[in-house]
């Protein structure tokens, strides 16, 4: 089984250090009210402005704090220190706070980017190094801004958003939930009863994907955060509702890599980060149905697949250089 090493964490760190700080291409989500609002991505995202997008950054910034957690020793731990030293201030962080407190950002990357920065808080709370420790500190009232952003666009969404795209519900609610579950139980409890409602009586999953823009399985996403907020038995009498012919390879669309035509357009390299997104979830489910489960071994064969058909394709071209290694190290970790 494909796992991290040293060897592609220092590789994938190394991607990472190279477009965080990267401004341009950037394609900002941005809402104007006035003239004075035409700003670049520096000007408005003082900590966030590389990567091509926000959201990516962010993620970027993720993946550089978990690797240096999982190896201290990392030949690119003192530029990641630097980095975070050199970012994560105190005027920096009320930037982006300031950012989100403009009318027009109010629906500024939901819930995606929600999610994102609330991951990285998550990862950075659990450092023992002063980096990652003032890291966490220093970035608290950001993510505290976005768990207020949760609590009250949740109430609202008396629906999921079924997609494989930055939209999907299912993906934020499960990233967020790292964060939730110490730092903000009744967050969490909202988030889990929010779940239960929109997901907790599905079966029979059809699984009509991928789309051609997708990076996450709608299907085997809204499985994976069922996982999160659910009790081991509990998830496994679910999941053999939801897709009762996984033993079977059925349907046969999740348990086949997704074919990837050209991957210097943008969306059409979403599909590698769907491979990724469909092994992490695969190895979480079998994870959590247990060894003896007669769906699990089908489940790692698939995760398998999926990580072999993209792993070789982290690097090669920004479009999907500058957020692949995330959602490979997701999968690689699972």
């Amino acid at each position: 089984m494909t796992k991290l090493t040293k060897d592609i964490a220092e590789k994938f760190a190394g991607l990472a250090l190279a477009h965080v700080s990267r401004e341009y291409p950037n394609i900002m989500q941005h809402v104007m009210g006035s003239a004075a609002d035409v700003v670049g991505p520096r000007q408005a995202h003082p900590i966030f402005f590389g990567s091509y997008d926000w959201h990516s950054c962010v993620h970027g910034y993720w993946l550089l704090a978990r690797l240096m957690r999982r190896y201290p020793e990392l030949k690119q731990a003192t530029e990641i220190k630097s980095l975070f030293a050199e970012r994560i201030t105190a005027s920096n962080v009320e930037g982006e706070c300031v950012y989100l407190r403009r009318p027009e950002a109010r629906g500024f990357e939901r819930p995606y980017g929600w999610g994102w920065l609330l991951a990285l808080q998550a990862e950075l709370e659990q450092h023992a190094s002063e980096a990652g420790m003032q890291a966490a500190r220093t970035l608290r009232p950001l993510a505290d801004a976005f768990a207020d952003r949760f609590r009250a666009y949740l109430p609202l969404s008396d629906y999921p958003i079924r997609t494989g795209v930055h939209s999907s519900t299912a993906f934020a609610l499960r990233l967020a939930a790292d964060y939730a579950e110490p730092a903000d139980p009744e967050l969490f409890a909202l988030m889990r009863d929010k779940v239960f409602a929109w997901f907790g009586a599905d079966q029979l999953a059809q699984a009509w994907e991928p789309s051609q823009d997708d990076f996450l399985s709608p299907t085997l996403m809204e499985a994976e955060c069922m996982r999160r907020f659910t009790a081991p038995a509990a998830f496994r009498t679910w999941f053999e509702n939801f897709l009762p012919r996984a033993t079977e390879q059925q349907p046969a669309s999740l348990f086949t890599p997704a074919r990837v035509s050209d991957r210097t357009d943008g969306k059409i390299a979403h599909l590698d980060g769907l491979n990724f997104s469909r092994a992490w979830c695969w190895r979480s489910i079998a994870s959590a149905l247990g060894k003896d489960h007669p769906a699990t071994r089908r489940a790692n064969e698939a995760a398998a697949r999926h990580i072999n058909a993209s792993l070789p394709h982290v690097a090669g071209d920004y479009m999907g250089e500058h957020w692949l290694a995330t959602f490979a190290l997701l999968a690689l970790e699972a």
